[in-house]
């Protein structure tokens, strides 16, 4: 299914619009550099302020762009159960290879209405579903069990990207799942601990940055080779860091046209740049790793 270094892709604004060829510049960039898949329109693409429309042309860039060479799963989250559908139709029309979906965000489903509302896309789109738990953000968390009931009845969801940071998680999704689930990370700092319990990769949002290194250190993760991706954590771990030592996208954004002055550092509101602070944590996280 899914592995790798997978980049959650910012979306670069400029002058408030998106800036499309700064993104086709950003999908080259980073299936040259060895990512294994692209993710648009998610949390870290600033999703939550775009309008359905611009959010459905970003994922058409990034399938146009990528021209198959590598896939993309497209961010397709609302907590608007029908916007998602509407999501779903639009990135599987645009020849997008899977959907990310968020667990409902503010409305604070129970588990009945987060099972119904993966239930009701699943059974009117056929573009398999990544689920995306990330509780820090949408306050509600699905349940193994849950996931578990959805993996057994709709054979079109057929991963999980697991923002908990609860590593005992994957064990529990894979007992529950099966070794087909994908398990995907969505947290660069413990993706080691979680490739280790069974995880296949991470949806990253350091690879935004440093794709080649994230595609190293994921690629030693698939050949077993610990001491290697070990080396490859600690290089790495000052960015994991950092790109949240201010609210996310901005931290990123600003190390990303750091490394590559082509891309703007421009976010939207209610996300403001990052602080003095948090731009001198960036910039020694980027020496570290070398990047500049």
């Amino acid at each position: 299914m899914f592995s790798g270094s997978i980049p959650a892709l910012i979306t670069p604004f400029r002058d408030g619009a998106v800036d499309e060829k700064a993104f086709r510049a950003l999908v080259d960039w980073q299936i040259d550099e060895g990512s294994s898949a692209l993710s648009p329109c998610g949390t870290t693409g600033e999703s939550a302020t775009m309008t359905i429309e611009e959010h459905n042309r970003v994922v058409a860039i990034c399938v146009e762009q990528a021209a198959g060479r590598v896939p993309v799963i497209a961010g397709c989250g609302s907590n608007d159960t029908r916007i998602a559908l509407e999501h779903m139709y639009a990135a599987q029309a645009s020849g997008a290879d899977a959907a990310l979906v968020v667990v409902p965000y503010y409305n604070k489903p129970n588990q009945e209405g987060i099972y119904q509302h993966f239930a009701f896309l699943a059974k009117r789109c056929d573009l398999p579903i990544i689920l995306y738990n990330v509780p820090g953000r949408t306050i509600a968390d699905i349940s193994v069990p849950t996931i578990y009931r959805l993996v057994e009845e709709f054979d079109t969801i057929v991963g999980i990207k697991d923002a908990t940071g609860v590593l005992g998680r994957v064990s529990a999704q894979r007992l529950a799942c099966g070794e087909d689930f994908c398990q995907l990370s969505g947290n660069d700092e413990t993706a080691l601990g979680f490739n280790a319990m069974g995880g296949s990769g991470c949806i990253s949002v350091s690879a935004n940055v440093a794709p080649r290194l994230c595609a190293e250190f994921q690629a030693a993760c698939g050949e077993g080779d610990w001491a290697r991706a070990l080396e490859l954590q600690d290089r790495l771990y000052p960015l994991h860091d950092a790109m949240f030592s201010d609210t996310s996208p901005g931290p990123v954004k600003y190390a990303l046209s750091r490394v590559r002055p082509d891309m703007p550092d421009e976010v939207r509101l209610p996300i403001t740049p990052p602080s003095g602070a948090a731009r001198a944590t960036i910039d020694r996280a980027l020496e570290i790793a070398g990047l500049v």
